[in-house]
Formats: C-alpha cells, structure tokens, sequence
C-alpha cells in the first residue's frame, strides 16, 4: 500500500494497492468522517432549524464525500446533480442514514 495523495481541505488520503500475485492495482480513498458526524449530533440537539427556516433557508444534512461517492457507486445517485435530490432526500429520511441529518423534521 503507498500513500497517494492527501487532500488538505477535506482529509482524504488517497492510496495504491498492487497486489503481485494477481497482478490487481487498486486505488482506496479514505476519509475520518467522525467530526462531521459529531457536528452533525450536536446541530441536531440544537434549533438552528427553526431559526434558520425562520430566515428562509434550512441546513439539512453535512454528508462526508466518502458517502456521497458511495451513494453513486452503489446506487447511481449523485448528490451533486439536481436531478437526483428526490433520491438524495429518501436517503436522508431513511433511519439508515439519519446520522447524516442535521435537524429532525423530514426532508
């Protein structure tokens, strides 16, 4: 495994595995999504959410690129494109995900 790259802003390291046996090369991005998690806990035990729909805008979920990338990976939804935001928002109802919410209400 070597070390790749690192990115400043959001902390992903970047790795290369090759694996000589089967002649594999595989690129693995990691990134310590535990700040944002713990961030997103604590918005939720706040009311930043009715203050901020109070003033026309509502802050719903922090989601780490590492889930994002996941979600398009495995289920084709890109969090970035609004076509796709019916399915973002499902996600970020589902129990499942919920860890990724900021506030309560449903989306």
């Amino acid at each position: 495994m070597k070390l790749m790259d690192i990115d400043p802003f959001n902390g992903i390291r970047t790795y290369h595995h090759y694996d000589h046996q089967t002649d594999v090369t595989s690129i693995q991005r990691v990134q310590n999504v535990e700040p944002i998690l713990e961030a997103n806990k604590r918005l939720q035990n706040t009311d930043h959410e009715k203050q901020g729909i109070k003033h026309n805008w509502w802050h719903a979920a922090m989601i780490p690129i590492m889930v994002i990338e996941k979600w398009l990976v495995e289920d084709g939804i890109n969090a970035y494109d609004p076509n796709d935001i019916k399915a973002v928002k499902k996600k970020l109802n589902d129990p499942e995900w919920r860890y990724l919410r900021t506030g309560r209400g449903k989306l």
